[in-house]
C-alpha cells in the first residue's frame, strides 16, 4: 500500500511537470511570432510599383478590407506591366516567414500570360527606395506563389531570381526560375507558405507543412542592369539580409497573415 501510495504521487508530480513544461515550451513559442500584418492598415509597409515613386500606391492596388491584406486592379485599364511591391519596413537576416494566401479572382486585363494565377514572396530584397522608377522587380530571391486550374497545372513556391543567383546541389543555378517539388494548388483555398532563411546559408521553402525546395548562398548576379549599384550598397555580391515584400504581379491576391519569427545565427 505504501508502495502504490508512492508511485501514485511520483506518477502525478511527473504529469505536472510535463504540464508545466509543456505550457512553458507553448508559450516561448507563440510569444516569438511578430505580426508583420496588423490586419487594420498597411502600417510598417511601403509601396513600390513600376513607373511610380516609392509610396505611391497607385489605383489602391494594395489594400486592406475585412482584416485582409487584398491585391486588387479595379482602378487599372490595362496592367501594361505596372508590376507592384509592397515592402516591409525593416530587413531580416535569419528568420522563418509565415503567410497565409489565395489567389482570387480575373486576371487583371493586359496581365502577360506568364502571370496567370501568379504572385510572389520577396525575400532578401533591396530596398524600394534603392530601386529604380522603372524597375519592374527589386533585385532579391521570389518565393512564387502559384495557382493550378483546368487552364494550367504546375508546382507551388517555385524559386526565381531577379537579379539574383543561388546554389542547389554546390552548384551555382543560372537558371531564372527552378521547380518546388509541391503538389499543385487549385480553387481559391487558403495556402500557408513557409521560408525558412538561414542567412547566406540554407533557405527552405514548405507548403503547407511540407518542405519542397531548399538552396543557399543567395548572392548578386553580375549580368544585372542592378549589380553595379547594389553591390556597393551590400558591401558584396553574397546576400545575407534583406527586405520582405508581397506581389501584384496581375492576378488577384490576398494575404491573411504574415508573421515572422527570428532565429538564432
Amino acid at each position: 500500500m505504501k508502495h502504490t501510495f508512492l508511485f501514485i504521487s511520483l506518477f502525478f508530480s511527473a504529469v505536472i511537470l510535463f504540464s508545466c513544461s509543456q505550457n512553458k515550451n507553448q508559450s516561448n513559442t507563440d510569444g516569438e511570432w511578430i505580426q508583420l500584418f496588423n490586419g487594420k492598415d498597411l502600417s510598417g509597409w511601403t509601396v513600390k510599383i513600376c513607373g511610380y515613386d516609392a509610396g505611391d500606391n497607385f489605383g489602391n492596388t494594395f489594400r486592406v478590407e475585412d482584416g485582409i491584406l487584398k491585391v486588387r486592379y479595379d482602378a487599372y485599364d490595362s496592367l501594361r506591366n505596372r508590376f507592384g511591391h509592397i515592402f516591409y519596413k525593416d530587413e531580416f537576416s535569419h528568420y522563418i516567414l509565415r503567410v497565409e494566401y489565395r489567389l482570387t479572382g480575373d486576371q487583371c486585363p493586359g496581365a502577360p500570360e506568364w502571370a496567370y494565377r501568379n504572385s510572389g514572396i520577396m525575400i532578401h530584397g533591396q530596398t524600394p527606395q534603392s530601386m529604380e522608377k522603372n524597375q519592374e522587380f527589386p533585385t532579391s530571391i521570389e518565393v512564387q506563389l502559384l495557382g493550378s486550374d483546368s487552364l494550367v497545372e504546375r508546382t507551388n513556391m517555385n524559386v526565381c531570381t531577379p537579379g539574383t543567383n543561388i546554389v542547389m546541389n554546390n552548384q551555382l543555378i543560372l537558371d531564372h526560375c527552378t521547380n518546388s517539388s509541391s503538389k499543385p494548388v487549385f480553387g481559391d483555398q487558403w495556402v500557408t507558405a513557409e521560408v525558412e532563411v538561414h542567412g547566406n546559408g540554407i533557405i527552405k521553402h514548405i507548403m503547407n507543412g511540407d518542405t519542397v525546395i531548399t538552396y543557399q548562398q543567395p548572392q548578386l548576379d553580375d549580368r544585372d542592369a542592378t549589380f553595379s549599384k547594389l553591390v556597393k550598397l551590400n558591401g558584396g555580391i553574397m546576400l545575407s539580409k534583406g527586405t520582405i515584400s508581397l506581389q501584384s504581379e496581375g492576378h488577384p491576391c490576398e494575404f491573411r497573415k504574415v508573421e515572422l519569427k527570428i532565429l538564432d545565427e
